[in-house]
């Protein structure tokens, strides 16, 4: 398990991943767990290992290839034997709070945790795809300071079935079950939602693992962005144990600037971070690296800045495109968004070099689920009253 490591930056100084309380439901989850913890929590259960492995498989094909929610509706095991599975195991997603819809389709998802954390999803539709945002932490750690997120603390990390849940819980609304290969609405997955991934490295691993299965979601790693604000130690680890895209929240090119807005920079620099990029498993011109680049009025989007990004990109050979993102404001923000006209500037240069640059329309404004707007409701609760909320839990429950 990745601890959290020492950054500057708003921390919550209780060590993460926090403890999970007690719930209501004490039955096993099996979303989250690997065919191999399926089948030793069936042989632990009391099914011998012939049966285990064959109850398993079905068990796996149902929850991730059917979208099963329970174990009534699986005919392909008799009825008695999905009594005794309901009795000691269960199959559940996120509790949903609140759904939201935007005017141009955008959905975001207001989750809850078992112990009573609140975390946010969101769904981007578009003509060629559809994109998840997925969070891993509820809260951060990084204090970027153009980002809502950012101003929350650190609660906890997402757990695999917390992580793999959501994708489920979309998959849900949009009626996406059976899974299908190709032809659906939810087409990408973008580890993009609250908190760094790299932070929770392995919750995050064993959760791609469990979509990117052929025999489950099936969802292609090409089809997989995770994104990262540069947690130089574990990048490696990411493309070799991961082997998904790779998106990196760059936003600067000066070490004040970066300094700055993405903390993160005091502890692994511009220069080790392309370097890591250069090194980043995988990488090459048919999968580039994605630098996101959120365009702050007078603070990082002048014709210099963009004229250093090209150098600093082929400096390091680096295959790359670059997302220049209009930044989405929230109460209290620092910074204001670049005029459209210094934006499409900033991407004529960098296009002129022959890097790729688009200008992200910004989506979901309206119900706050745009790129750097995400912040949970569980933010409004201090840490003493969440604390004192779960000993009250785990006292009712005694």
């Amino acid at each position: 398990m990745t601890a959290v490591m020492t950054i500057p930056g708003h921390i919550d100084p209780v060590p993460v991943p926090r403890p999970v309380f007690a719930v209501d439901d004490a039955r096993l989850n099996l979303v989250g767990l690997s065919k191999e913890a399926i089948r030793a929590a069936l042989e632990e259960a009391g099914l011998d290992a012939r049966q285990a492995k064959l109850r398993a498989k079905q068990l796996w094909h149902q929850i991730y290839n059917r979208g099963a929610t329970g174990f009534d509706a699986m005919s392909d095991i008799a009825k008695g034997q999905r009594a005794w599975f309901a009795e000691r195991f269960r199959i559940a997603r996120p509790k949903v709070e609140v759904q939201q819809v935007s005017t141009d389709g955008t959905r975001k998802w207001l989750l809850q945790t078992d112990d009573g954390h609140d975390y946010e999803m969101v769904f981007i539709p578009d003509a060629d795809r559809g994109t998840l945002c997925v969070s891993s932490q509820v809260g951060c750690t990084l204090n970027c300071r153009f980002c809502h997120t950012g101003t929350m603390r650190l609660v906890r990390n997402l757990n695999p079935d917390e992580i793999v849940g959501q994708v489920m819980l979309a998959r849900d609304a949009l009626g996406e079950w059976p899974s299908q290969p190709e032809g659906r609405l939810l087409s990408n997955i973008v580890m993009m939602g609250m908190g760094e991934p790299l932070y929770n490295f392995d919750n995050v691993r064993d959760a791609l693992k469990i979509v990117m299965d052929g025999d489950g979601i099936a969802l292609s790693k090409r089809r997989i962005t995770l994104s990262t604000s540069g947690v130089v130690p574990m990048m490696a680890r990411a493309g070799e144990e991961i082997g998904v895209n790779l998106a990196v929240s760059l936003h600067a090119v000066t070490k004040e600037v970066r300094d700055e807005i993405v903390p993160l920079n005091r502890k692994y620099g511009i220069e080790e971070l392309l370097a890591a990029c250069a090194a980043y498993p995988g990488a090459n011109n048919a999968r580039r690296i994605t630098f996101e680049y959120v365009m702050l009025k007078d603070k990082n989007d002048s014709d210099e800045d963009a004229r250093e990004l090209v150098r600093l990109i082929r400096k390091y050979k680096l295959p790359a495109k670059v997302n220049l993102i209009p930044f989405n404001p929230w109460p209290g923000a620092l910074y204001e968004c670049s005029d459209p006209e210094r934006v499409q500037r900033f991407s004529d240069i960098i296009f002129e070099a022959g890097i790729s640059a688009p200008v992200r329309r910004p989506r979901g404004r309206d119900i706050m689920a745009a790129c750097g707007q995400l912040k949970s409701a569980a933010e409004k609760k201090s840490r003493a009253e969440l604390d004192r909320l779960a000993e009250e839990k785990q006292a009712a429950l005694a």
